[in-house]
């Protein structure tokens, strides 16, 4: 029997997508495999560094800023206790949208021009039409489930967009658009990466782009798995999803989304270190179409999750 620990709940913007996600896992996990224990990070990390000792391993269900960008992941290091999201370092990388877009770009991988600014700078609207084009898409650069991003056709959209982004951080990033199909695409293993079929995403027609009411309002997008690509690109699409999970210095899992452009090229936008897991989030889509249902895949990450400590455990006794 493992004692497992599910870390929900937290402060950031998606606590509840976070919780939503926390019951679902719950409802899924084999009771005769394992003795479930749940931490609300707003409220119970510190009985949950009281009971360190009798854990084996946490499910980290936290998304956004202080669970999905390092911080809780330090404190797990620091306790000695698994968990199956990314290290502190891909963590922290994976969060900033500026950074992951500077490493990708020094990977080789395609992603949609940007600027980055800092809360006070003034952002010259003209230079940014200029130098990006129009539509642009305002984002805030640690802000997960696109929470305060906005895709803006002209100059005055473009300034409420950016006063309402800097509500939501002290950094953003405006970012090209780029009109094509949207997908993403997951990556599961340790030593070997095993690439997911990949996810076709469809905003209904009331969305411009897959934002958080596109996400989270039942019924509002379509979701195709596998995605309906040709096999040569969706091949090149599951290999950029690799290439980026290195590049961010990931494990265990992630997933990257993407936009296919008009002319076949395959631009990276972001990856997440903590995919949405309920049933129908688009990981675990991804993964019953790999042959894993859900309750198998919560298996394999925490197989994962205790395999990793393992070979980190056995690198320090060396």
């Amino acid at each position: 029997m493992i004692n497992l620990a599910l870390l929900y709940g937290g402060k950031s913007a998606e606590r509840d997508v976070s919780i939503a996600g926390a019951n679902e896992v719950e409802k899924a996990l084999d009771r005769q495999k394992y003795m479930i224990f749940k931490y609300d990070a707003a409220t119970d990390l510190e009985g949950l560094v009281h009971d360190a000792d009798r854990l084996d391993c946490v499910f980290i269900l936290l998304h956004g800023r202080f669970g999905e960008d390092g911080t809780v992941q330090g404190l797990l290091d620091l306790l000695d206790l698994p968990y199956q999201s990314a290290g502190v370092l891909g963590s922290s990388i994976a969060m900033d949208k500026h950074v992951s877009k500077v490493m990708y770009s020094q990977a080789g991988l395609l992603t949609p021009a940007w600027m980055y600014f800092q809360k006070g700078q003034v952002v010259d609207v003209g230079e940014v039409q200029e130098r990006i084009g129009l539509p642009v898409v305002v984002k805030p650069c640690t802000q997960g489930s696109s929470v305060g991003i906005a895709l803006v056709n002209d100059k005055e959209e473009m300034r409420s967009a950016i006063e309402e982004a800097f509500r939501w951080d002290r950094e953003i990033i405006l970012e090209q658009y780029i009109n094509g199909t949207e997908i993403t695409g997951g990556v599961l293993g340790l030593d070997q990466l095993d690439s997911l079929p990949l996810v076709e995403i469809i905003p209904g027609d009331d969305f411009d782009f897959f934002d958080y009411k596109a996400k989270y309002t039942p019924g509002a997008t379509r979701e195709i798995c596998p995605a309906r690509l040709d096999s040569g690109l969706a091949l090149k699409a599951q290999d950029i999803a690799k290439k980026a999970h290195m590049a961010l210095k990931l494990t265990i899992y992630s997933r990257t989304d993407m936009i296919v452009s008009r002319d076949g090229r395959i631009y990276c936008i972001e990856t997440n270190t903590i995919p949405g897991m309920t049933p129908t989030s688009l990981f675990p889509q991804a993964a019953k179409a790999y042959g894993l249902d859900f309750s198998s895949l919560l298996d394999r990450l925490i197989e994962l999750a205790i395999a990793r400590k393992e070979q980190e455990r056995s690198a320090m006794a060396c």
